[in-house]
């Protein structure tokens, strides 16, 4: 599975891969740093290559991911967790102010993982920690979801909505249309423009196919 893993993300991503930090360096410095705190603890499920976390400020930051080629990629200062994000995380309750993740949950092979991921994310977040997860909208997307191999699980901004509230957040924001799809296929437009397209949030129902959540656990109970 990890070898597979490795196999089909230099496959989609290597030619690209000195494009797809520059963009993700914008995306952090200038859109998702504002929603976490310098002193902040981060968890970036599912890290790959390290394009988020490595771009952030914290005060504490880890990846997890089943990639083998992740621990080459991340910087030094970031902690790897190697291991399925759907099994028990080796951190204590509440640790985290953070929790990240980009373009993973579709890859999951049942809602089951799905939960038992968001579940740990749920315990291992503080109480007012938030979790910020994007991935390709359904809804928007349709058929071009099912052009990579491993995606499993159509979800849109509403069924991870409901999913995040049972399972004790609340919905601070929740844009259905964020992002385009993707960026392993297709163009590759100037990063001038992609600095723009940010600053332009009436764009995005006009190219979005990626929803964004951020969501803040609330202090009940989280479920068993």
């Amino acid at each position: 599975m990890a070898d597979d893993l490795q196999r089909a993300y230099r496959q989609r991503f290597a030619e690209r891969a000195a494009y797809r930090e520059a963009v993700w360096q914008i995306l952090v410095g200038e859109f998702f740093q504002r929603w976490i705190p310098r002193e902040s603890r981060v968890l970036d499920l599912g890290c790959g290559w390290g394009e988020f976390i490595n771009h952030v400020a914290a005060a504490q930051r880890y990846g997890m991911d089943l990639n083998p080629d992740s621990a080459a990629h991340l910087d030094a200062g970031v902690t790897l967790i190697a291991q399925d994000c759907s099994q028990n995380w080796p951190l204590d309750d509440g640790s985290l102010d953070v929790v990240f993740s980009s373009n993973l949950f579709e890859h999951f092979p049942s809602k089951d993982a799905l939960q038992a991921a968001l579940t740990q994310a749920a315990r291992c977040l503080r109480t007012g920690g938030r979790l910020i997860c994007l991935g390709p909208n359904i809804r928007y997307v349709k058929g071009e979801y099912w052009d990579f191999w491993d995606h499993h699980l159509p979800l849109t901004d509403r069924s991870m909505s409901e999913v995040l509230q049972v399972l004790g957040f609340r919905i601070e924001h929740c844009w259905p249309r964020f992002l385009p799809y993707t960026m392993s296929r297709g163009k590759t437009p100037p990063l001038s423009l992609v600095r723009l397209y940010l600053r332009m949030p009436w764009c995005w129902p006009l190219f979005g196919k990626q929803f964004l959540i951020i969501a803040e656990k609330l202090g009940s109970p989280t479920p068993e």
